[in-house]
This record gives structure tokens, C-alpha cells and sequence, in this order.
């Protein structure tokens, strides 16, 4: 027979993990919800010719990009580093259209690489990546094992791999660009366990709903940063070019 003491703790234990789900799905949820809404606004763009025409310019070489669509190819990288001051400033309503408006301008910044592949083989892509990254964040949620040290090393890793791509788009190398996918692969494969046992860590059952929210849009920002990046890589190295 289980004493009172040891059965407030199963209770606790039980609210606890419960808890835990429900949180673990509400970053799950708002992550999905960020794919939707890149997949919906990089659609609309190349479906309307229109729209398409305010990012590239068509002349006797090729497409090139316009000045917007420059801009919009970097939008993502200056709004992932303001995410953090609207998590730690701004209202959950903020935080929440702030996460939105993100992956609406990913979808566009992503157009002219969707539109240089077939349409089977970027939902094939897509597939695989669903799957590595559901291998791997179940991996991260489960293990016993603590990969704070891997998960700087890799850090460190794509703040070279950024760099190195920002270099790159100037050079058009493309063993060097081959190269970076393979690298970004591995780094945020790794990184998808590691962000998914770091929101795991983070969450506290006494949080406000104010703090649950914060900390649920900023873990699906980090899931759904590696699930794109794993996706434009393995895109890049096996993609079907049109």
C-alpha cells in the first residue's frame, strides 16, 4: 500500500507530465503551424505572376533578384535576431505575430529555390526531412543523456556554415555549396535533438500561461529553423533541378 506522501507524489508527478505533453504540443503545434504558413506564402508568390515580378527581374541572362527580393532573402536572418528582443519586451500577442510574420516572409525568401525544383522531388524532400526530424526529436525528448556539449559545438559550427553561405552567395561555388549542405545536414540534425531536450529542460509546471506561451513560440522557432534548414540542404543535394 502507497503511503499519503508517496501518493502526492505520484499525483505530482502524474500533473507534471501531463503538463509536459500538453507543452511539448503546443510547441509542436506552433511549429507545424509556422510550415503551413511558409508553405501558404511561398505558393501564393509563385502562383501569381504578379507578385512573383516584385522579387525578380527577368532579363536576356536569366532571372536575377530585385532589390525586394534581396530583401527579402535576408528579412528572415535580421527577424530571428529581433525575435529575442520581442520574447523578452513584447506582448504574447506580439511574440505571437511576430513568429507568424516570420515564417510568412520565409516562404517568400524561399520561392526562387522552390521554383528551381520539380515539384516531386521538393515533396519527397520534404518527407525525409519530416522523418530524420522526428527521429531525432523524439531522440532529444527521450534520452538520458545530456547534449549541452554537443549542442555548442554545433552552434559554433553554424555560425560558420552562415558565414561561409553569405561568402558563397557572391562566389556561386558550387563544391563549396555542396559542401555547406552536407555540413548544415549534419549540424541540424544534431541540433534538432539537442533544441528539443533544451524546450523539454525549460519548461516549469508553476509558468504563467504569459510564460508557457513565450516559451513554446520561441521552442517552435527553434525546431522549425532546423527543420528548414535541413530541408534546403538536402533539397540542394538531392533535389531534382527543373
Amino acid at each position: 500500500m502507497l503511503n499519503q506522501k508517496e501518493i502526492a507524489q505520484t499525483s505530482s508527478q502524474t500533473y507534471v507530465d501531463e503538463g509536459l505533453r500538453q507543452y511539448m504540443m503546443r510547441v509542436y503545434n506552433y511549429m507545424a503551424g509556422g510550415l503551413c504558413v511558409t508553405a501558404l506564402a511561398s505558393f501564393v508568390v509563385m502562383s501569381n505572376p504578379s507578385l512573383l515580378s516584385l522579387f525578380f527581374k527577368v532579363t536576356p541572362q536569366g532571372a536575377t533578384m530585385s532589390a525586394l527580393g534581396w530583401l527579402v532573402l535576408f528579412a528572415p536572418l535580421l527577424m530571428v535576431f529581433a525575435f529575442g528582443w520581442v520574447i523578452a519586451k513584447g506582448s504574447v500577442r506580439q511574440v505571437q505575430g511576430t513568429f507568424w510574420a516570420f515564417a510568412a516572409v520565409m516562404g517568400i525568401s524561399l520561392t526562387p529555390t522552390l521554383l528551381a525544383y520539380t515539384g516531386a522531388s521538393v515533396t519527397r524532400i520534404f518527407l525525409v526531412t519530416a522523418a530524420m526530424f522526428g527521429a531525432m526529436s523524439i531522440y532529444g525528448y527521450t534520452t538520458k543523456r545530456d547534449l549541452t556539449s554537443m549542442g555548442s559545438f554545433l552552434i559554433m559550427g553554424v555560425w560558420g556554415i552562415i558565414i561561409a553561405m553569405l561568402v558563397n552567395l557572391f562566389l556561386h561555388n558550387q563544391g563549396l555549396s555542396l559542401a555547406l549542405s552536407c555540413l548544415s545536414v549534419l549540424a541540424f540534425t544534431g541540433l534538432t535533438a539537442y533544441d528539443t531536450q533544451v524546450i523539454r529542460r525549460i519548461y516549469a509546471e508553476y509558468d504563467s500561461s504569459d510564460s508557457m506561451t513565450r516559451k513554446a513560440v520561441a521552442g517552435a522557432l527553434s525546431l522549425y529553423m532546423d527543420f528548414i534548414n535541413v530541408f534546403i540542404a538536402l533539397l540542394n543535394l538531392f533535389g531534382d533541378r527543373r
